[in-house]
């Protein structure tokens, strides 16, 4: 008499940003690698970019009704925090509904909006769970659900300061796989993005959704580019696209500034850059250090607990990056971007320095600690 072996199942919960999404599906597909019969679900938030690009990426989702707290108190923003405990209360209702149906054995949690809700129904019935804390400062979310995961995998050190000690597992933060292995040339980079592999290149990006600040500083010093004899590759996000492409046609400065809504090859822009510019979100951090390239970071103010300056001080203070306050990103960035081009003793000690706080197999070493929790 033959018996049916039931596939594993897992559940990856999170999302909102690119930060939280692309490590997600490193780890599902690092799972599926090791386990290519295995059924694994995404949970994310309606309306945000997972509902796109987990499908794009090959795999099923969910969504929940769920939202973020609004930090700016204007009088729209207050309604939305008002209704924000519905939300959860329905959130966690269908997110039981899910677990249910699906019967996951393990469920993960990356961080966002969804990984709250789904969490906290996993582990009200009795499923064992995993949390990936991305950041050096951990967040109130998984600082929460911290107290009822079977394991906590963290990418900095001293992050007992936030969870249990004997839960921690340092596994670094899982990135994109062609980043991780960046198999092509400056040369090839340089052509892709058609600049000039002679002259120096600057990559500016600010995160999956866009950097207002940044975009702003760029486009009210276009000119700087021209005469440095300096090329950008600039990632605006969806929001400021149209506004510095005109502004680009405007300014006549086309042959230095390559606009960009969103820059589907990193690898080749990671590899044509001299310098990059960059927030300072935990993901882009980890794929940095992974590159090793100087950096200049300008970290989010807009994001919980000023996590994204607490990132970038891990670099800092070991060599590794250059930080510039967001309030002084129009005044001071350009300057020291100048400056840190003409000094190639200093480019090289920061290369070195950050190439050095890389973390490899990130996802691999996750997928072994959900592999300990399969039951």
């Amino acid at each position: 008499m033959s018996t049916t072996v039931k596939p594993i199942r897992i559940i990856i919960s999170g999302g909102g940003s690119g930060g939280h999404i692309f490590p997600a599906v490193a780890i599902a597909n690092a799972f599926q690698r090791r386990h290519p019969d295995a059924e694994i679900l995404f949970v994310g938030a309606e309306g945000r970019m997972e509902m796109e690009k987990v499908p794009a990426a090959g795999y099923r989702i969910e969504g929940l009704p769920i939202a973020g707290l609004q930090r700016q108190l204007t009088l729209r923003n207050i309604g939305k925090n008002l209704l924000l405990p519905f939300k959860v209360l329905r959130s966690r209702v269908k997110a039981r509904r899910i677990i249910r149906r699906f019967q996951p054995n393990v469920v993960v949690g990356v961080g966002g909006f969804a990984s709250e809700p789904t969490l906290k129904a996993a582990t009200g019935m009795g499923f064992s769970t995993l949390l990936q804390e991305q950041n050096s400062y951990a967040g109130l979310t998984n600082r929460t659900l911290a107290r009822k995961a079977r394991t906590i995998c963290v990418a900095y050190d001293g992050m007992e300061r936030f969870f249990p000690a004997e839960k921690l597992v340092f596994t670094g933060n899982p990135v994109r796989a062609d980043i991780e292995h960046i198999a092509v040339s400056r040369e090839e980079g340089c052509a892709f993005f058609e600049v000039d592999a002679s002259r120096p290149v600057v990559l500016s990006v600010g995160g999956s959704l866009g950097a207002s600040s940044i975009n702003r500083m760029v486009m009210q010093h276009l000119d700087f580019f021209r005469e440095n004899n300096i090329q950008l590759i600039w990632q605006t996000g969806r929001w400021m696209y149209d506004e510095a492409v005109a502004a680009v046609k405007a300014a006549g400065v086309g042959e230095w500034v390559k606009v960009h809504q969103f820059v589907t090859r990193m690898d080749m822009a990671y590899a044509a850059a001299n310098v990059i510019i960059s927030r300072a979100g935990a993901i882009a951090i980890s794929e940095l250090c992974l590159v090793g390239k100087p950096i200049i970071l300008i970290p989010s103010p807009n994001v919980a607990e000023d996590h994204q300056t607490k990132n970038a001080m891990a670099l800092v203070n070991k060599g590794a990056a250059l930080m510039v306050p967001d309030k002084q990103c129009g005044e001071q960035t350009l300057p020291l971007l100048a400056e840190l081009l003409q000094d190639k003793g200093r480019c090289d000690a920061m290369a070195t320095a950050c190439r050095a706080l890389g973390v490899a197999s990130s996802a691999d070493r996750i997928v072994d600690e959900i592999d300990k929790l399969i039951v």
